[in-house]
């Protein structure tokens, strides 16, 4: 060995570590934080690099994490004996007022995160400061088309470029470096239904995934991939049958079709089935993994009237990312009717089973039940409910649940636990290979749940919610009050004894999500606003702090020049959050980052502005009737019930200045909120109308109103 060699290139290694960004350019290198600093490092971001990176976890280079997406980082330098040291570095604002969801992405120290209405931001973990972004541009007058904010969880990085999905359903390319656009693709099939993104898109070989939402519009979900390079489609598959008088795309399409009930027409109010949100992929097997959604209509007994499994519906399916041929599916809710989606986070794993070692999937859906699924086949392992659930006593041996009673008793009112809300929903689940233990985020939103025997697509059935704004869920909620309990908890569960092991109760439902790190530590932030650290292996809360507003969104963890930090985006919002809060702070969306012995101020929180309980606006008694089934499919999901609700990113109607319902018919009528996501009801609603739900809402604030 040539030692002067040797010790002329470490010498030369710790000088370069050593310089500051201005010798830096001075010695030839890009200084860190500088265009051809990100564009080096960020072309080096491809399949092989992000399989690479999973053994250190440094860098936090894909939504979640790696392509098992754990949600597990190795670093250690942050432990439960040290994390009480974490202290806040930089705060960043996102600019936004509405739902942040966004898991954010590191690559050498440069963060790219997302805002509410598919926002870049790409940011210096170095300095806190911003380097550029990017507003595709989503008419904010369109906010309507979606059910559930107008999100975005994340972007992908890959060989210098930032992919996004825009809310209106484009794929934008970026470069890396400046921001700027380098392709974008619409990857809607049909402009006249109401598709939309939400989902961080995902990049394997070359390829870059996409999914969407629009199940309550009536859709047809499909899973798309597009050259990474160009932009290109290189295949498309649908996740339910369509039309059975035409062609199906592929075998699996005909078998699936079978199990619908062509009286139904499924096809016509789209049928459903959009894969949303959580994708993963084995590189040694070759497959991807998909959740798919909920059926569309929600009520089976509209969309196939004689029952059936209804594929792919509430699904896994494994497909082939070279060709999106399908291999293999596991459906965990057949025949769903209660928007028991499957678009959960999973979670690639290895462990035992009865000893022996398995390859498997992970999965905790909308249903209630935490399933463990062979990977290699989609063979059915095991389920167990990990809340209290009343639609199925269990799975039997052949992986298909045993429903009760009342799970198909849809001819009437009934407290369906859990609710479509999800006993788990989007929020991201972490999985320690440390511990053996997945961390979940668990909820119940309590709702009873009733079909519409009066139904038909798109015809604004009344009381039916948002049908007069282009929801199709033949179901009617909470036509009696639900009784059960509202709840939301952190959950470690084993996966192999089927057991939860410990829990945190919160105060309310839809918190966020959770990252396992290697120093035993658990992160999560609340509805309530906090963010903590938990000991990994009893749950004890080691460490918190203050964000200033609810927490929804998952934190990530990585290492910039030999230190850890952990980074979360904070923005309350998403399907529940826009009608009801649980703290009494209101911040701007901010992505908070810590270190050990951070000293940074956070910035001033804001406190909600609560008005008084709405009194005097003039109405007729008699139509308060009409106006709550009106209310109900036009604004009760965004504005909650007048009086009852306190709000929370959108206003609580029960709270405004009596002059804006006064003049209610100025702001739903090409009003000034429709450039904050507002629909305008010109067409939809009359004069008359209008009354009747002034009438709802003053009538409602009257009866709660204290006497």
């Amino acid at each position: 060995m040539n030692t002067h060699v040797l010790s002329s290139t470490l010498l030369a290694a710790g000088l370069v570590l050593a310089l500051p960004g201005a010798a830096l350019a001075q010695a030839g290198l890009p200084s860190k934080g500088s265009p051809e600093h990100i564009r080096a490092v960020t072309s080096r971001i491809d399949s092989q690099s992000i399989r690479d990176n999973a053994r250190s976890s440094k860098d936090w280079p894909s939504y979640g994490m790696d392509y098992s997406e754990t949600r597990f980082s190795k670093l250690r330098q942050l432990d439960t004996a040290n994390v009480k040291r974490l202290g806040l570095v930089w705060s960043y604002d996102l600019e936004s007022t509405r739902g942040v969801e966004s898991t954010p992405v590191v690559v050498d120290g440069i963060m790219y995160v997302t805002a509410s209405w598919s926002v870049v931001h790409a940011v210096d973990v170095r300095t806190g400061k911003r380097l550029w972004s990017y507003d595709p541009g989503v008419d904010r007058a369109n906010g309507f088309k979606g059910c559930c904010d107008v999100v975005n969880r994340g972007v992908a990085v890959y060989k210098g470029k930032v992919y996004v999905g825009a809310f209106d359903g484009r794929l934008v390319a970026l470069d890396a470096a400046t921001g700027q656009k380098v392709w974008e693709q619409d990857t809607i099939i049909d402009r006249a239904y109401s598709y939309t993104i939400t989902g961080a898109p995902r990049v394997i070989k070359g390829k870059v995934l996409i999914g969407n939402g629009g199940a309550e519009y009536g859709v047809r979900g499909y899973v798309t991939a597009y050259d990474a390079e160009t932009g290109a489609q290189q295949w498309r598959w649908f996740t339910v049958p369509g039309d059975p008088s035409k062609p199906f795309e592929n075998e699996a399409m005909a078998r699936a079709a079978k199990t619908w009930d062509p009286a139904g027409k499924w096809w016509e109010a789209g049928g459903g089935g959009t894969a949303w949100d959580t994708m993963a992929y084995d590189p040694e097997l070759n497959l991807m993994y998909i959740g798919t959604g909920n059926g569309s209509p929600w009520a089976q007994a509209k969309r196939s009237p004689a029952g059936g499994d209804n594929l792919y519906l509430a699904s896994i399916v494994a497909l082939n990312p070279d060709t999106g041929e399908y291999v293999w599916h596991y459906q965990e809710t057949p025949g769903d009717s209660w928007d028991f989606t499957s678009t959960q986070p999973m979670v690639l794993a290895d462990i035992k089973v009865g000893g022996k070692p398995r390859k498997v999937i992970l999965h905790a859906p909308k249903n209630g039940f935490f399933f463990v699924i062979d990977r290699t086949n989609g063979q059915f392992i095991s389920a167990k409910n990990f809340v209290d659930v009343n639609w199925a006593s269990g799975y039997d041996a052949k992986g298909r649940p045993i429903e009760t009673p009342i799970a198909r008793s849809g001819d009437r009112a009934r407290d369906v636990i859990p609710s479509p809300f999800g006993a788990h929903n989007w929020h991201s689940m972490s999985y320690s290979p440390d511990t053996g233990l997945a961390y979940l985020p668990a909820q119940h939103v309590p709702l009873t749940l009733q079909d519409n025997k009066n139904w038909k697509f798109n015809g604004g059935s009344l009381p039916e919610p948002h049908s007069n704004i282009g929801w199709n869920t033949a179901t009617l909620v909470n036509m009696e009050p639900p009784k059960s309990t509202p709840f939301g908890r952190l959950i470690a569960w084993d996966p192999v004894a089927q057991k939860e092991r410990w829990r945190v109760e919160h105060a309310s439902p839809w918190n966020g999500g959770t990252l396992a790190t290697a120093g035993n530590l658990v992160f999560q932030g609340t509805a309530d606003g906090r963010f903590v650290a938990y000991d990994a292996r009893n749950g004890k809360k080691l460490w918190e702090k203050p964000t200033g507003t609810g927490v929804v969104a998952a934190p990530i963890t990585y290492e910039v020049d030999g230190r850890q930090y952990v980074s979360i985006a904070v923005g309350w919002g998403g399907v529940y959050g826009l009608a009801a809060r649980h703290t009494e702070r209101k911040g701007p969306g901010t992505v908070y980052t810590f270190a050990l012995d951070g000293k940074a101020e956070a910035p001033a929180f804001v406190a909600y502005q609560q008005g008084k309980l709405l009194q005097g606006v003039p109405y007729d008694k008699s139509l308060v009737a009409e106006g709550t089934a009106l209310y109900v499919s036009n604004c009760a999901f965004c504005h909650g019930v007048p009086g009852v609700d306190r709000g929370g990113n959108l206003p609580n109607l029960g709270y405004l200045d009596p002059a804006y319902i006064e003049h209610l018919d100025k702001f739903i009528f090409k009003g000034p909120a429709m450039s904050r996501g507002m629909p305008d009801f010109t067409g939809k609603l009359s004069m008359e109308d209008v009354e009747k739900i002034k009438a709802f809402i003053q009538g409602t604030a009257d009866a709660v109103r204290p006497k």
